[in-house]
């Protein structure tokens, strides 16, 4: 009897620390910097880049797992990512190859007797929500890191605050959404994030994400920003589908009649009513998306 856990210990964490090692010196770190990051030993440090440990072939040929190691190796490197981020990021890929991926395909060869186990239990499902939900919170988390790194984003937000959402696949209610908790502000220039993103946590942006939805828009993610007419000239210049919709109205008519003609809109705006601060909506496939939107508008 073999657990799926045991798999990550014998076969992941050995491959994956020796490559994030690796990819940390080569990035200027010294051996004792490395050990400091990922919570071992000089020692083991030194085995790792010396090739003294094995390396799990079917991992190295993951490419899920080269980009994870790029990503977190130049984060933990420049100082963008704390280590709690590090690990989250990797927690979460652990889980997704557990539930259908490599992992469970290594823990399937290691027990065989699992391919012919029929139960309502399935124990590597690929849909599971758990899942879902860790996925989810990483897209946000990468789509605020790809904000809190673009130089000017602070110059988008409005008076309001920004927010970036994202639901879950069969999202009904804002409890779906991930969001940032108190919103994205403008203090004295810089983008400040106040806490790790939360599902429901949302209101407004969260209400016309799914608003979009219903009309029939695929989009899981969106970002508002500032209105003026340069940023919805440049977004319209970008060849991205922009569509104006009513401020008086509620929400969910207002997408609903704007998205009428054109469900699959990139772009949602309104500008202004009494009291109502005009704003843009960035509507996409994930929050790292709709993040770089808004970089290639600055």
């Amino acid at each position: 009897m073999r657990f799926i856990e045991e798999i990550v210990v014998d076969d992941f964490l050995p491959t994956f620390r020796s490559l994030l090692a690796d990819a940390l010196r080569e990035r200027g770190l010294t051996q004792s910097e490395v050990a400091d990051l990922l919570g071992i030993s000089q020692s083991a440090v030194s085995k790792y880049v010396h090739g003294d440990v094995a390396r799990q072939e079917d991992l190295l040929a993951h490419r899920g797992l080269e980009e994870l190691v790029e990503r977190l190796a130049d984060g933990l490197a420049d100082g963008d990512m704390s280590s709690v981020q590090a690990l989250v990021e990797t927690e979460v890929f652990i889980r997704e190859l557990e539930q259908g991926g490599v992992l469970a395909q290594l823990h399937e060869e290691a027990v065989p007797e699992l391919g012919d186990y029929d139960d309502e239990f399935a124990v590597h499902d690929p849909d599971s929500q758990l899942r879902s939900a860790e996925r989810t919170l990483a897209s946000v988390r990468r789509g605020l890191s790809v904000l809190e790194n673009t130089s000017g984003f602070a110059t988008l937000i409005p008076a309001v605050g920004s927010n970036l959402v994202q639901c879950l696949p069969e999202a009904d209610s804002i409890e779906d959404v991930a969001a940032v908790p108190g919103r994205i502000l403008d203090v004295k220039g810089r983008a400040t994030i106040p806490a790790d993103p939360e599902f429901g946590v949302s209101e407004h942006v969260a209400t016309l994400l799914l608003a979009a939805r219903a009309a029939g828009s695929d989009a899981r993610a969106v970002l508002n920003v500032r209105y003026d007419d340069g940023v919805v000239a440049a977004l319209r210049d970008s060849g991205r589908t922009v569509v104006e919709f009513d401020a008086e109205e509620s929400v969910e008519p207002a997408v609903a009649a704007a998205l009428a003609d054109d469900p699959g809109a990139d772009v949602l705006y309104h500008t202004g009513a009494m009291g109502i601060e005009p704003v843009v909506y960035l509507l996409g496939d994930d929050a790292v998306s709709v993040a770089e939107t808004a970089r290639e508008i600055l």
